[in-house]
Protein backbone atom coordinates (compact mmCIF):
# COMPACT_ATOMS: atom_id res chain seq x y z
CA UNK A 1 0.00 0.00 0.00
CA UNK A 2 1.12 3.19 -0.49
CA UNK A 3 1.48 5.96 1.94
CA UNK A 4 3.42 8.96 2.08
CA UNK A 5 3.20 12.23 4.26
CA UNK A 6 2.61 14.04 0.86
CA UNK A 7 -0.26 11.68 -1.29
CA UNK A 8 0.30 12.94 -4.82
CA UNK A 9 -3.04 12.59 -6.75
CA UNK A 10 -2.82 9.11 -8.82
CA UNK A 11 -2.79 8.79 -12.27
CA UNK A 12 -6.03 9.21 -13.90
CA UNK A 13 -5.64 5.38 -15.46
CA UNK A 14 -9.55 4.50 -14.61
CA UNK A 15 -11.50 2.93 -11.77
CA UNK A 16 -11.41 4.84 -8.47
CA UNK A 17 -8.59 3.39 -6.38
CA UNK A 18 -6.61 5.11 -9.69
CA UNK A 19 -7.85 8.76 -8.99
CA UNK A 20 -7.89 8.70 -4.64
CA UNK A 21 -5.47 9.37 -2.81
CA UNK A 22 -4.27 6.90 0.24
CA UNK A 23 -5.37 9.40 2.76
CA UNK A 24 -8.41 9.80 1.54
CA UNK A 25 -9.10 5.86 1.83
CA UNK A 26 -7.77 5.68 4.88
CA UNK A 27 -9.78 8.27 6.78
CA UNK A 28 -12.37 6.40 5.09
CA UNK A 29 -11.87 2.85 6.76
CA UNK A 30 -11.63 4.92 10.07
CA UNK A 31 -14.98 6.81 9.02
CA UNK A 32 -16.33 3.34 8.49
CA UNK A 33 -15.53 1.10 11.05
CA UNK A 34 -16.68 4.32 13.78
CA UNK A 35 -19.61 4.35 12.11
CA UNK A 36 -20.44 0.78 12.59
CA UNK A 37 -19.67 1.37 16.16
CA UNK A 38 -21.59 4.65 16.90
CA UNK A 39 -24.65 3.40 14.70
CA UNK A 40 -24.65 0.13 16.83
CA UNK A 41 -25.04 2.44 20.14
CA UNK A 42 -28.02 4.55 18.27
CA UNK A 43 -29.64 1.63 17.13
CA UNK A 44 -30.34 0.35 20.45
CA UNK A 45 -29.99 3.57 22.70
CA UNK A 46 -33.58 4.48 22.12
CA UNK A 47 -34.75 0.57 23.68
CA UNK A 48 -31.58 1.33 26.12
CA UNK A 49 -32.98 4.28 28.14
CA UNK A 50 -36.79 3.76 28.17
CA UNK A 51 -36.63 -0.03 28.59
CA UNK A 52 -33.45 -0.89 30.41
CA UNK A 53 -32.20 2.42 32.03
CA UNK A 54 -35.97 3.58 32.95
CA UNK A 55 -35.38 7.41 32.05
CA UNK A 56 -38.81 7.59 30.46
CA UNK A 57 -39.64 9.26 26.96
CA UNK A 58 -38.67 12.71 28.76
CA UNK A 59 -35.08 11.64 29.90
CA UNK A 60 -34.47 10.24 26.00
CA UNK A 61 -35.49 13.38 24.82
CA UNK A 62 -33.19 15.32 26.58
CA UNK A 63 -30.20 12.74 25.87
CA UNK A 64 -31.47 12.22 22.32
CA UNK A 65 -30.81 16.29 22.33
CA UNK A 66 -27.50 16.15 23.40
CA UNK A 67 -26.79 13.62 20.63
CA UNK A 68 -28.22 15.43 17.75
CA UNK A 69 -26.86 18.83 18.34
CA UNK A 70 -23.84 18.93 21.26
CA UNK A 71 -21.42 18.40 18.25
CA UNK A 72 -21.72 22.07 17.03
CA UNK A 73 -20.61 23.33 20.43
CA UNK A 74 -16.72 22.13 19.37
CA UNK A 75 -16.80 22.25 15.32
CA UNK A 76 -15.59 25.73 15.71
CA UNK A 77 -12.78 24.68 18.20
CA UNK A 78 -11.69 21.35 16.49
CA UNK A 79 -10.94 23.76 13.36
CA UNK A 80 -8.90 26.28 14.98
CA UNK A 81 -7.07 23.81 16.98
CA UNK A 82 -6.09 21.50 13.36
CA UNK A 83 -4.74 25.33 12.04
CA UNK A 84 -3.33 26.07 14.51
CA UNK A 85 -0.88 23.28 15.62
CA UNK A 86 -0.57 22.31 11.86
CA UNK A 87 -1.26 18.56 13.33
CA UNK A 88 -4.71 17.83 12.12
CA UNK A 89 -4.27 14.57 12.44
CA UNK A 90 -3.61 14.61 16.13
CA UNK A 91 -6.71 16.82 16.54
CA UNK A 92 -8.55 14.03 15.12
CA UNK A 93 -7.31 11.23 17.09
CA UNK A 94 -8.58 12.86 20.20
CA UNK A 95 -11.59 13.68 18.48
CA UNK A 96 -11.74 9.98 17.69
CA UNK A 97 -10.34 8.43 20.73
CA UNK A 98 -13.34 10.40 22.82
CA UNK A 99 -15.90 8.69 21.05
CA UNK A 100 -14.15 5.49 21.17
CA UNK A 101 -13.89 5.49 24.87
CA UNK A 102 -17.44 6.36 25.16
CA UNK A 103 -18.79 3.49 24.01
CA UNK A 104 -17.66 1.23 27.00
CA UNK A 105 -18.10 4.18 29.55
CA UNK A 106 -21.68 3.49 29.11
CA UNK A 107 -21.46 0.11 30.59
CA UNK A 108 -21.32 1.71 34.36
CA UNK A 109 -23.50 4.50 33.56
CA UNK A 110 -26.84 4.73 35.55
CA UNK A 111 -29.13 7.10 35.43
CA UNK A 112 -29.72 10.84 33.34
CA UNK A 113 -26.70 12.56 34.40
CA UNK A 114 -24.23 9.93 34.21
CA UNK A 115 -25.99 8.65 30.46
CA UNK A 116 -26.41 12.20 29.06
CA UNK A 117 -22.43 12.99 29.89
CA UNK A 118 -21.08 9.82 28.35
CA UNK A 119 -23.67 10.79 25.04
CA UNK A 120 -22.49 14.71 25.20
CA UNK A 121 -18.35 13.10 25.25
CA UNK A 122 -19.33 11.25 22.58
CA UNK A 123 -20.30 14.13 20.82
CA UNK A 124 -17.87 16.29 21.69
CA UNK A 125 -15.94 14.23 19.85
CA UNK A 126 -17.44 13.91 16.81
CA UNK A 127 -17.74 17.80 16.63
CA UNK A 128 -13.34 17.59 17.38
CA UNK A 129 -12.57 15.86 15.05
CA UNK A 130 -15.31 15.85 11.95
CA UNK A 131 -13.49 19.63 10.17
CA UNK A 132 -9.83 18.27 10.67
CA UNK A 133 -10.57 15.04 9.14
CA UNK A 134 -12.44 17.07 6.15
CA UNK A 135 -9.23 19.24 5.92
CA UNK A 136 -6.83 16.12 5.44
CA UNK A 137 -8.89 15.01 2.80
CA UNK A 138 -8.92 18.00 1.11
CA UNK A 139 -5.28 18.66 1.53
CA UNK A 140 -4.78 15.39 -0.46
CA UNK A 141 -6.50 15.86 -3.42
CA UNK A 142 -6.35 17.85 -6.26
CA UNK A 143 -8.66 20.66 -7.03
CA UNK A 144 -10.54 19.05 -9.47
CA UNK A 145 -11.36 15.66 -7.83
CA UNK A 146 -12.53 17.34 -4.55
CA UNK A 147 -16.28 16.35 -4.48
CA UNK A 148 -14.77 12.70 -6.08
CA UNK A 149 -12.78 11.79 -2.77
CA UNK A 150 -15.39 13.31 -0.69
CA UNK A 151 -17.74 10.81 -1.71
CA UNK A 152 -15.70 7.81 -1.60
CA UNK A 153 -15.13 9.22 1.81
CA UNK A 154 -18.36 9.34 2.36
CA UNK A 155 -19.86 6.15 0.91
CA UNK A 156 -17.08 4.10 3.14
CA UNK A 157 -18.41 5.90 6.20
CA UNK A 158 -22.31 4.92 4.59
CA UNK A 159 -20.88 1.62 4.35
CA UNK A 160 -20.63 1.66 8.23
CA UNK A 161 -23.85 3.52 9.23
CA UNK A 162 -25.31 0.93 7.50
CA UNK A 163 -23.82 -2.74 9.20
CA UNK A 164 -24.02 -0.95 12.60
CA UNK A 165 -27.90 -1.23 13.12
CA UNK A 166 -27.43 -4.87 11.41
CA UNK A 167 -24.37 -5.93 13.90
CA UNK A 168 -26.36 -4.46 16.67
CA UNK A 169 -29.85 -6.68 16.18
CA UNK A 170 -27.91 -9.69 15.17
CA UNK A 171 -26.46 -9.66 18.55
CA UNK A 172 -29.78 -8.67 20.39
CA UNK A 173 -30.87 -11.77 18.60
CA UNK A 174 -28.31 -13.58 19.94
CA UNK A 175 -28.18 -12.07 23.75
CA UNK A 176 -31.60 -11.06 24.26
CA UNK A 177 -31.38 -7.45 26.20
CA UNK A 178 -27.06 -7.95 25.56
CA UNK A 179 -27.04 -4.38 25.60
CA UNK A 180 -23.73 -4.77 27.10
CA UNK A 181 -22.88 -7.22 24.70
CA UNK A 182 -23.44 -4.21 22.24
CA UNK A 183 -21.10 -1.84 24.05
CA UNK A 184 -18.65 -3.64 24.50
CA UNK A 185 -18.32 -4.93 20.63
CA UNK A 186 -19.04 -1.01 19.66
CA UNK A 187 -16.19 -0.32 21.50
CA UNK A 188 -13.71 -3.21 20.23
CA UNK A 189 -14.66 -1.89 16.47
CA UNK A 190 -14.14 2.42 17.28
CA UNK A 191 -10.42 1.13 18.40
CA UNK A 192 -10.14 -0.79 16.25
CA UNK A 193 -10.77 2.50 13.69
CA UNK A 194 -8.30 4.90 16.34
CA UNK A 195 -5.51 1.68 15.68
CA UNK A 196 -6.01 2.41 11.78
CA UNK A 197 -5.65 6.64 12.05
CA UNK A 198 -3.01 6.60 14.61
CA UNK A 199 -0.40 3.82 12.61
CA UNK A 200 -1.64 4.38 8.95
CA UNK A 201 -2.85 7.88 8.22
CA UNK A 202 -0.33 10.51 7.18
CA UNK A 203 0.45 13.20 9.49
CA UNK A 204 -0.31 15.84 7.17
CA UNK A 205 1.21 19.46 7.31
CA UNK A 206 -2.58 21.33 6.11
CA UNK A 207 -1.54 24.30 6.32
CA UNK A 208 1.95 24.53 4.76
CA UNK A 209 3.68 25.62 8.70
CA UNK A 210 2.36 28.86 8.21
CA UNK A 211 1.50 30.04 11.82
CA UNK A 212 -2.35 30.45 12.43
CA UNK A 213 -2.86 33.55 14.49
CA UNK A 214 -7.33 33.48 16.12
CA UNK A 215 -7.70 37.01 13.88
CA UNK A 216 -6.66 35.10 10.81
CA UNK A 217 -9.42 32.56 11.61
CA UNK A 218 -11.97 35.52 12.11
CA UNK A 219 -10.85 37.17 9.30
CA UNK A 220 -11.45 34.43 7.13
CA UNK A 221 -14.68 33.03 8.05
CA UNK A 222 -16.24 35.96 8.00
CA UNK A 223 -14.63 37.36 4.48
CA UNK A 224 -16.38 38.13 1.98
CA UNK A 225 -15.17 34.40 0.31
CA UNK A 226 -17.45 32.49 3.09
CA UNK A 227 -20.14 34.92 3.95
CA UNK A 228 -22.36 34.12 1.54
CA UNK A 229 -22.23 30.15 1.20
CA UNK A 230 -22.55 30.51 4.82
CA UNK A 231 -25.55 32.69 4.83
CA UNK A 232 -26.57 29.30 2.31
CA UNK A 233 -26.01 27.01 4.67
CA UNK A 234 -27.95 28.76 7.80
CA UNK A 235 -31.19 29.60 5.41
CA UNK A 236 -31.09 25.76 4.09
CA UNK A 237 -30.49 24.32 7.21
CA UNK A 238 -32.91 26.25 9.11
CA UNK A 239 -35.65 24.48 6.67
CA UNK A 240 -34.00 20.77 7.29
CA UNK A 241 -35.75 18.75 9.94
CA UNK A 242 -34.33 15.94 11.63
CA UNK A 243 -34.28 12.23 10.12
CA UNK A 244 -36.38 10.78 12.73
CA UNK A 245 -39.20 12.80 11.67
CA UNK A 246 -39.51 12.00 8.32
CA UNK A 247 -39.30 7.91 10.27
CA UNK A 248 -41.92 8.89 12.43
CA UNK A 249 -44.09 10.23 10.30
CA UNK A 250 -44.73 7.18 7.31
CA UNK A 251 -44.34 4.92 10.24
CA UNK A 252 -47.50 5.92 11.71
CA UNK A 253 -49.05 6.75 8.50
CA UNK A 254 -48.28 3.33 7.25
CA UNK A 255 -48.69 1.98 10.55
CA UNK A 256 -45.44 0.36 10.30
CA UNK A 257 -44.69 -2.39 12.98
CA UNK A 258 -42.14 -0.92 15.69
CA UNK A 259 -39.86 -3.55 15.28
CA UNK A 260 -39.09 -2.88 11.63
CA UNK A 261 -38.25 1.13 12.57
CA UNK A 262 -34.19 0.73 12.97
CA UNK A 263 -34.55 -0.45 9.22
CA UNK A 264 -36.01 2.39 7.83
CA UNK A 265 -32.27 3.86 8.61
CA UNK A 266 -30.52 1.42 7.02
CA UNK A 267 -33.01 1.94 3.93
CA UNK A 268 -31.77 5.80 3.93
CA UNK A 269 -28.27 4.57 4.12
CA UNK A 270 -28.06 1.90 1.72
CA UNK A 271 -29.38 5.05 -0.85
CA UNK A 272 -26.75 7.20 0.48
CA UNK A 273 -24.11 4.87 -0.05
CA UNK A 274 -25.08 4.25 -3.83
CA UNK A 275 -25.35 7.88 -5.03
CA UNK A 276 -22.31 9.44 -2.77
CA UNK A 277 -19.82 8.56 -4.85
CA UNK A 278 -21.79 9.35 -8.34
CA UNK A 279 -22.79 12.55 -7.23
CA UNK A 280 -19.46 13.52 -5.62
CA UNK A 281 -18.41 13.36 -9.39
CA UNK A 282 -21.23 14.99 -10.95
CA UNK A 283 -20.15 17.89 -8.50
CA UNK A 284 -16.88 18.37 -9.09
CA UNK A 285 -18.46 18.29 -13.36
CA UNK A 286 -20.99 20.89 -12.58
CA UNK A 287 -20.13 22.68 -9.79
CA UNK A 288 -20.59 21.91 -6.24
CA UNK A 289 -23.50 24.76 -5.24
CA UNK A 290 -25.88 23.26 -8.00
CA UNK A 291 -25.40 19.68 -6.66
CA UNK A 292 -25.99 20.68 -3.16
CA UNK A 293 -29.16 22.66 -4.39
CA UNK A 294 -30.01 19.46 -5.98
CA UNK A 295 -29.91 17.90 -3.02
CA UNK A 296 -32.17 20.09 -1.02
CA UNK A 297 -34.61 19.57 -4.08
CA UNK A 298 -34.79 15.97 -3.19
CA UNK A 299 -35.16 17.10 0.41
CA UNK A 300 -38.29 18.91 -0.79
CA UNK A 301 -39.58 16.08 -2.79
CA UNK A 302 -39.30 13.74 0.28
CA UNK A 303 -41.46 16.14 2.10
CA UNK A 304 -44.20 16.05 -0.24
CA UNK A 305 -44.02 12.49 -0.64
CA UNK A 306 -44.43 12.02 3.11
CA UNK A 307 -47.22 14.72 3.96
CA UNK A 308 -49.08 13.37 0.39
CA UNK A 309 -51.93 10.90 0.43
CA UNK A 310 -50.30 7.85 -0.88
CA UNK A 311 -49.49 5.09 1.50
CA UNK A 312 -47.69 1.85 1.15
CA UNK A 313 -44.23 0.14 0.43
CA UNK A 314 -43.64 2.59 -2.47
CA UNK A 315 -44.25 5.76 -0.67
CA UNK A 316 -42.16 4.48 1.87
CA UNK A 317 -38.92 3.62 -0.34
CA UNK A 318 -39.45 6.85 -2.26
CA UNK A 319 -38.99 8.88 0.77
CA UNK A 320 -35.61 6.44 2.18
CA UNK A 321 -34.17 7.02 -1.74
CA UNK A 322 -35.02 11.15 -1.48
CA UNK A 323 -33.77 11.08 1.59
CA UNK A 324 -30.53 9.50 1.20
CA UNK A 325 -30.25 11.12 -1.94
CA UNK A 326 -30.10 14.09 0.01
CA UNK A 327 -27.44 13.06 1.88
CA UNK A 328 -25.21 12.23 -0.57
CA UNK A 329 -25.96 15.43 -2.66
CA UNK A 330 -24.68 17.53 0.56
CA UNK A 331 -22.54 15.60 3.02
CA UNK A 332 -19.58 15.65 1.54
CA UNK A 333 -20.21 18.52 -1.15
CA UNK A 334 -20.36 21.13 1.52
CA UNK A 335 -16.57 20.63 2.97
CA UNK A 336 -15.53 20.23 -0.92
CA UNK A 337 -17.15 23.59 -1.86
CA UNK A 338 -15.94 25.26 1.30
CA UNK A 339 -12.59 24.01 0.92
CA UNK A 340 -11.82 25.61 -1.87
CA UNK A 341 -13.52 29.01 -0.89
CA UNK A 342 -10.76 29.83 2.20
CA UNK A 343 -6.67 30.02 2.29
CA UNK A 344 -5.42 26.86 3.04
CA UNK A 345 -3.84 27.50 6.21
CA UNK A 346 -7.27 28.24 7.82
CA UNK A 347 -9.05 25.26 5.64
CA UNK A 348 -10.07 23.10 8.77
CA UNK A 349 -11.79 26.61 10.04
CA UNK A 350 -13.48 27.43 7.28
CA UNK A 351 -14.95 23.49 6.82
CA UNK A 352 -16.20 23.70 10.22
CA UNK A 353 -17.48 27.13 10.10
CA UNK A 354 -19.88 25.92 7.33
CA UNK A 355 -20.71 22.57 9.79
CA UNK A 356 -21.45 24.24 12.82
CA UNK A 357 -23.64 26.90 11.39
CA UNK A 358 -25.37 23.65 9.33
CA UNK A 359 -25.82 21.87 12.44
CA UNK A 360 -27.16 24.77 15.23
CA UNK A 361 -29.61 25.63 11.58
CA UNK A 362 -31.07 22.17 11.89
CA UNK A 363 -31.22 21.54 15.19
CA UNK A 364 -33.20 24.95 15.55
CA UNK A 365 -35.37 23.30 12.26
CA UNK A 366 -36.17 20.07 14.60
CA UNK A 367 -37.46 22.18 17.34
CA UNK A 368 -39.50 24.23 15.29
CA UNK A 369 -40.93 21.61 13.59
CA UNK A 370 -41.25 19.09 16.89
CA UNK A 371 -43.41 22.18 18.24
CA UNK A 372 -45.19 22.73 14.55
CA UNK A 373 -46.09 18.72 14.92
CA UNK A 374 -47.64 18.89 18.09
CA UNK A 375 -49.89 21.90 17.14
CA UNK A 376 -51.25 20.84 13.90
CA UNK A 377 -49.75 17.29 12.88
CA UNK A 378 -47.35 15.96 10.92
CA UNK A 379 -48.93 16.32 7.37
CA UNK A 380 -49.63 20.20 7.81
CA UNK A 381 -45.77 20.38 9.62
CA UNK A 382 -44.28 18.71 6.80
CA UNK A 383 -46.14 21.05 3.91
CA UNK A 384 -45.37 24.41 6.20
CA UNK A 385 -41.99 23.38 5.93
CA UNK A 386 -42.26 21.98 2.31
CA UNK A 387 -42.97 25.39 1.38
CA UNK A 388 -40.36 27.22 3.53
CA UNK A 389 -38.04 25.25 1.89
CA UNK A 390 -39.08 25.88 -1.81
CA UNK A 391 -39.30 29.43 -1.23
CA UNK A 392 -35.35 29.08 0.62
CA UNK A 393 -34.00 27.48 -2.58
CA UNK A 394 -34.36 30.26 -5.27
CA UNK A 395 -32.43 32.70 -2.91
CA UNK A 396 -29.50 29.96 -1.76
CA UNK A 397 -28.85 29.93 -5.12
CA UNK A 398 -28.04 33.51 -5.29
CA UNK A 399 -25.85 33.01 -2.16
CA UNK A 400 -23.94 30.24 -3.86
CA UNK A 401 -23.92 31.52 -7.08
CA UNK A 402 -20.06 32.14 -6.73
CA UNK A 403 -19.36 28.56 -5.93
CA UNK A 404 -21.06 26.81 -8.65
CA UNK A 405 -19.13 26.59 -11.45
CA UNK A 406 -17.44 23.53 -12.34
CA UNK A 407 -13.46 23.23 -10.93
CA UNK A 408 -12.39 20.20 -13.32
CA UNK A 409 -13.04 22.81 -16.46
CA UNK A 410 -10.43 25.40 -17.06
CA UNK A 411 -10.19 28.32 -14.65
CA UNK A 412 -11.51 28.36 -10.90
CA UNK A 413 -14.76 28.77 -9.18
CA UNK A 414 -14.81 33.03 -8.72
CA UNK A 415 -14.19 33.57 -5.13
CA UNK A 416 -11.55 30.97 -4.46
CA UNK A 417 -8.15 31.74 -3.60
CA UNK A 418 -5.10 31.05 -5.45
CA UNK A 419 -3.68 27.83 -4.88
CA UNK A 420 -0.65 27.42 -2.76
CA UNK A 421 2.85 26.83 -4.14
CA UNK A 422 2.45 23.10 -3.01
CA UNK A 423 -1.07 22.22 -3.90
CA UNK A 424 -1.78 19.81 -6.45
CA UNK A 425 -2.67 21.66 -9.56
CA UNK A 426 -5.83 21.07 -11.97
CA UNK A 427 -4.76 20.27 -15.17
CA UNK A 428 -6.33 22.85 -17.81
CA UNK A 429 -8.80 20.16 -18.90
CA UNK A 430 -10.04 16.77 -17.09
CA UNK A 431 -10.20 14.31 -19.85
CA UNK A 432 -12.89 12.90 -17.33
CA UNK A 433 -15.14 15.90 -17.71
CA UNK A 434 -17.41 16.62 -20.75
CA UNK A 435 -16.56 18.88 -22.94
Amino acid sequence: MYVSVRDRPAAKTGGVAGRIATTVLLLGVVSMLTDVSSEMVAAVLPLYLTAQAGLGYLGYGLVDGAYQGVSALVRMAGGYAGDRSDRAKWVAVIGYGMSALSKIALLPANGLAAITAVITADRLGKGLRTAPRDALIADASPPHALGRAFGVHRMLDTIGAALGPLVAFLLLAAVPRGYDAVFVVAFAVAAVGLAVLILLVPDRRTNRGTRVRLGDVLREVTGPRLRRPLLACALLGAVTIGDGFLYLAVQQQDRLDVRWFPLLFVGTNLAYLLLALPLGRLADRLGRGRVLLAGHIALLAAYLVAAGPARGPVTLVAVLALLGTFYAATDGVLPALVSRLVAAETRTSGIAAAQTVTVLARFAASVAFGALWSAVGARPGLLVFAMLLATALPVAAVLLRGATLPTGLPGRARGGPNPSPSEPVAPAADPTARP
